[in-house]
C-alpha cells in the first residue's frame, strides 16, 4: 500500500511488472538500433581484408543500461514526480524571499565572465589557457548569442524558424568576402554584416507571410539549405566546397592589431609573450559585449509595443489580427531582428576562424541553436544561456571520456558515443523539466502586480 502513494489506484506489484513489460521492450528496441553500429564493427586483419568484428559484450552492456534505465524511470521516478506535482498542487502557495545570488545573479555573472579570460591566464598560463577561453568560453557565447537571436523569432515571435543558420551563413560569407576583396576592417564589416543578414530576414518573411506551424518550419528549412547549396556551388564568389581562407583578423579600434607581421601589432608594443592566446582574449571581449547587447535590445524590445505584438501574434495569430496589430510588418520586424543578431554572429565567428566554409552552416547547427532555445525555455535569455552552457560546454568536456574504457574494455572509442551519451541526457533533462531549464515566465504587461506565470499555464510549446 506504500506505493499507492505515488501513483493512486495502482499496486506494487502492477508498477513492478509495467516497469519489468517497459524495460524488456526498450531492451528489444535498443538491441535493434545497435545492433548494426556496436553490436558489429569492420575492421582490417593482417591480410588488409575487410573482416567483421563481433562485440557482443560492449552490445549487451548497452542494452542492459537502456533497459535497467527504462525500469527505474518507471517504477522510481516516474512516481515519484507525480507524487511531488500532486503535492505541489495541494500545497498553498509560498512566496520564497530571493537570498543576495539570486537579486543580482546576472550582477555575479557579469563580473565573473569580465575576469574570466584573466582567471584563466593565471591558472593555466597563456597557452594553458587557450582551451578554456576559446573553447569553453567564446565557443559557448557565440552559441549563446546565436539562440538570443533566434529566441526573438521563436520564443517572442512564435514563428518556428528551421533555417536560422542562413542568417549566420550570410554574416560569415559578407565578412569573409567584403574584407578579403575590399580590405574593409572589422568594426566596420560587424554592422554590415548583420544589416546584409536583415536584409534576407526580411526576404525570407514575405513568402511565408500567410504560413504557420509545420508549413513555416519547412519553408525555413528549405531556405536554410538553399543558402548553403548557393554558396557551395556558387564557386566563383565563395570559392565553393574549398571555402575562403586568410580572412583579416579583427583589430582593437583600428589602432593596434594582432597580426605580427604589422609595426603596430600590440603583442609586440606592449611586450607581450608570443602567443594566439591574446587574440582568443580579446575576442572574448568583442563577443560578450556582442551578448550584452542582443540581451540588452531583446528586452528593450520586449516591452515597447512592438515586442507585446510579438507575444500576442505567438499567443494567437487571429486575435493578435482583430485587434488591429498588422501580422505582416510584426513577423517581418521579427524576422530581420532576429537575423540581424545571426548576422553579427556570423561576421565574428570569420573573424575568429580566420576560414569560412559550407561545412560550417549545415542544418545540423540550426537544430542545435533551436534545441538551446528550447531546453533554456522559450522567451527566457537566462535558461537559454544555461542550456547553451550545457549543450557546447557539455560537448565538450565529453570529447574526452577515457574514463569509460575501464567500464567498456580497452577497445572502446567514447569519442565515437560522445553524442549518444549527451542525446541520453537531453532526453531525461526534458522529462524531468518538459518546459525547459527556466519554467515561469514573467509577462510583459501586468496589472498592479508583477507575477511569474508557471509554465503549466502556459501554452504547449511556448512556455
Amino acid at each position: 500500500m506504500a506505493s499507492s502513494n505515488f501513483v493512486p489506484g495502482k499496486t506494487a506489484p502492477g508498477l513492478v511488472q509495467k516497469g519489468i513489460t517497459d524495460a524488456l521492450w526498450t531492451a528489444v528496441i535498443a538491441f535493434g538500433m545497435f545492433v548494426l553500429y556496436i553490436g558489429l564493427k569492420t575492421d582490417q586483419n593482417i591480410d588488409n581484408k575487410l573482416i567483421i568484428v563481433q562485440r557482443w559484450g560492449l552490445l549487451a552492456s548497452i542494452v542492459a543500461i537502456a533497459a535497467v534505465g527504462r525500469f527505474a524511470i518507471t517504477v522510481f521516478l516516474q512516481p515519484a514526480l507525480a507524487a511531488r506535482k500532486a503535492a505541489k498542487a495541494k500545497a498553498p502557495p509560498v512566496e520564497a524571499e530571493q537570498g543576495f545570488v539570486s537579486k543580482n545573479f546576472n550582477k555575479i555573472a557579469l563580473a565573473f565572465l569580465l575576469v574570466y579570460p584573466l582567471l584563466a591566464l593565471a591558472l593555466f598560463g597563456t597557452q594553458g589557457s587557450l582551451t578554456y577561453v576559446d573553447n569553453f568560453g567564446i565557443q559557448i557565447l557565440i552559441y549563446v548569442m546565436l539562440a538570443w537571436g533566434l529566441n526573438i523569432v521563436v520564443g517572442l515571435a512564435g514563428l518556428l524558424d528551421l533555417g536560422y543558420v542562413a542568417f549566420y551563413a550570410v554574416g560569415a560569407y559578407s565578412y569573409a568576402l567584403l574584407s578579403t576583396h575590399f580590405g574593409l576592417s572589422f568594426w566596420i564589416l560587424l554592422p554590415l554584416s548583420g544589416i546584409f543578414a536583415g536584409l534576407w530576414g526580411m526576404i525570407l518573411g514575405f513568402p511565408v507571410l500567410r504560413l504557420r506551424g509545420d508549413y513555416l518550419a519547412i519553408v525555413t528549412l528549405a531556405f536554410g539549405e538553399i543558402i548553403r547549396i548557393v554558396i557551395t556551388n556558387w564557386t566563383d564568389v565563395t570559392k565553393g566546397s574549398f571555402g575562403i581562407s586568410n580572412i583579416t583578423k579583427a583589430s582593437l579600434f583600428g589602432l593596434y592589431t594582432f597580426d605580427l607581421k604589422d609595426p603596430h601589432n600590440i603583442i609586440r608594443t606592449f611586450g607581450l609573450p608570443i602567443s594566439s592566446a591574446w587574440y582568443k582574449i580579446f575576442l572574448f571581449y568583442v563577443i560578450l559585449a556582442l551578448c550584452m547587447l542582443t540581451a540588452y535590445v531583446t528586452i528593450r524590445l520586449r516591452r515597447m509595443p512592438i515586442g507585446r505584438a510579438w507575444e500576442a501574434l505567438r499567443e494567437d495569430e487571429i486575435a493578435c489580427r482583430s485587434l488591429g496589430i498588422n501580422t505582416v510588418t510584426t513577423k517581418l520586424t521579427a524576422f530581420a531582428t532576429g537575423a540581424m543578431f545571426g548576422g553579427f554572429a556570423g561576421s565574428f565567428f570569420a573573424a575568429r576562424q580566420g576560414f569560412v566554409s559550407p561545412e560550417s552552416f549545415v542544418f545540423l547547427e540550426s537544430a542545435v541553436i533551436l534545441a538551446i532555445v528550447v531546453l533554456g525555455g522559450m522567451g527566457s535569455l537566462k535558461g537559454i544561456a544555461f542550456a547553451a552552457i550545457a549543450m557546447v560546454g557539455g560537448t565538450e568536456l565529453l570529447r574526452d571520456m577515457g574514463f569509460l574504457k575501464l567500464i567498456f574494455g580497452p577497445d572502446f572509442t567514447p569519442e565515437l558515443y560522445r553524442m549518444l551519451i549527451f542525446g541520453l541526457a537531453m532526453v531525461v533533462v526534458m522529462i524531468v523539466k518538459p518546459r525547459g531549464f527556466v519554467g515561469t515566465r514573467e509577462p510583459t504587461a501586468f496589472l498592479k502586480e508583477k507575477k511569474a506565470v508557471s509554465g503549466s499555464f502556459t501554452k504547449e510549446g511556448h512556455g
